[in-house]
């Protein structure tokens, strides 16, 4: 049965928050612990649908996994079947892509169904199948498969095609089994990568230049498990941010890892924001005057894309236009068309550009959630706006957000799950 949430906004949101364990280093850290055959502890895993399907993936091909805490699971991967790969999962998850690293490491040849995932866009798996073909790796399409082998001879150097965080993970996982010393060009520096160069070496890989565009690897044979926690979740702290923003409100969001958010709590500072950083904390107070001229979504250190939708409802309180750009994904501004049925005055330059003009009062009305992020976004926007809001197919936020409306409720949000 399918549920919806029913918003009644238009009051500043005021209290605190705190986030949880980052979705999408839990994708390659789990991943990540096919490389041994050792038990591993990963702790602070958000409770989301992702992670739950990652983790029915792993169990399906075999792997031990019980849960010794809340947010924490011990899991053992000592005789895995990647012929069992659950195929109807994978269809529905991006971050399954992950797999291919760690199980063609591991066992030398794969068969793997095409990964599925949010509809923001053409997602071509081309720079992930490329950096393996640079090493040395034979790639086969067969039918709606993925054939994969080693060659014997992987080392080398990566060029990738471009600053894609899933393509390094996968070629780090993948190189982290390889005693060779292999240099990945134009990687990815975000937290997701940063994390989990952490965690392999603490499993024995040693790893240089994660953060960079420039990451050596040298792995071993044989690697050990390890106990992780992992870092707290810098896209949720900034949607909890903005959010905070959008309704003028009082918010002190608790641990945010604001390492990861330096440029969008700047632009934030920029636009005229109020904020104040405490500890590992951000406590965002009531803004008087609001003017944003761009947002453009880019890698990192750059704005990152799964936070410019949340950006895009803020724009439609500011002063004048705002160019809304996003060159990631071309399906990425569909949240917009449900902004303009609130009110908004939002006009398409093409796929990836739209401007803003404002401010606008946005008004109650029925939504549909596209996608992960563009659901989140609409949530927002119906805190923000006067009368209900209706959001259907809220699956898509529960991929990536804990009980967000329990969470919102504490800070005065008005806002229910219902089901259809």
């Amino acid at each position: 049965m399918s549920e919806k949430f029913i918003i009644h906004g238009g009051k500043p949101l005021k209290g605190e928050i705190e986030v949880r364990g980052a979705k999408n280093a839990a994708f390659p850290i789990l991943t990540a612990s096919l490389l041994t055959k050792e038990e591993c502890e990963i702790s602070n895993l958000p409770l989301i649908e992702d992670v739950f399907r990652m983790i029915e993936i792993l169990k399906g091909m075999g792997s031990e996994i019980s849960w010794i805490g809340e947010r924490t699971i011990r899991i053992k991967n000592s005789n895995i079947n990647p012929l069992k790969i659950r195929e109807d999962l994978v269809c529905l998850l991006r971050g399954s892509i992950l797999f291919f690293g760690p199980l063609l490491a591991r066992f030398g040849k794969i068969k793997f169904p095409k990964p599925g995932g949010c509809i923001i866009g053409a997602r071509p798996i081309t720079t992930h199948l490329d950096g393996f073909r640079q090493l040395g790796i034979k790639v086969k399409k067969k039918g709606k498969n993925y054939l994969m082998q080693c060659s014997g001879h992987e080392s080398g150097k990566v060029i990738l095609n471009e600053f894609s965080v899933t393509a390094t993970e996968n070629l780090m996982l993948f190189a982290s089994l390889m005693p060779n010393k292999i240099v990945l060009k134009g990687a990815d520096g975000d937290y997701q990568v940063q994390e989990l160069a952490k965690f392999l070496k603490k499993m024995g890989v040693k790893i240089k230049g994660e953060g960079t565009h420039e990451i050596i690897i040298i792995g071993s044979k044989k690697l050990k498990g390890v106990k992780h926690k992992l870092v707290n979740d810098p896209i949720e702290a900034g949607t909890f941010i903005l959010t905070a923003a959008c309704t003028k409100g009082d918010v002190l969001v608790k641990n945010a890892e604001v390492r990861f958010l330096e440029l969008p709590l700047k632009k934030l500072k920029d636009f005229g924001i109020p904020y104040k950083i405490i500890g590992n904390s951000v406590r965002v107070l009531p803004w008087k005057k609001l003017i944003i001229d761009k947002i453009q979504s880019l890698p990192y250190p750059g704005i990152p894309s799964d936070l410019q939708s949340a950006f895009g409802v803020l724009s439609t309180q500011a002063e004048g236009s705002t160019l809304i750009h996003d060159p990631l994904y071309e399906g990425r501004l569909k949240y917009l068309e449900e902004l303009n049925k609130m009110g908004a005055e939002i006009y398409f330059a093409d796929p990836h550009r739209a401007i803003v003009n404002g401010p606008t009062k946005l008004y109650g009305r029925e939504l549909n959630s596209f996608d992960l992020r563009g659901g989140a976004a609409l949530i927002i926007a119906g805190l923000c706006a006067k009368g209900k809001t209706v959001i259907n197919n809220i699956y898509q936020v529960d991929r990536g957000y804990e009980k967000i409306e329990e969470r919102l409720q504490k800070l005065g949000a008005d806002i229910k799950r219902v089901k259809d």
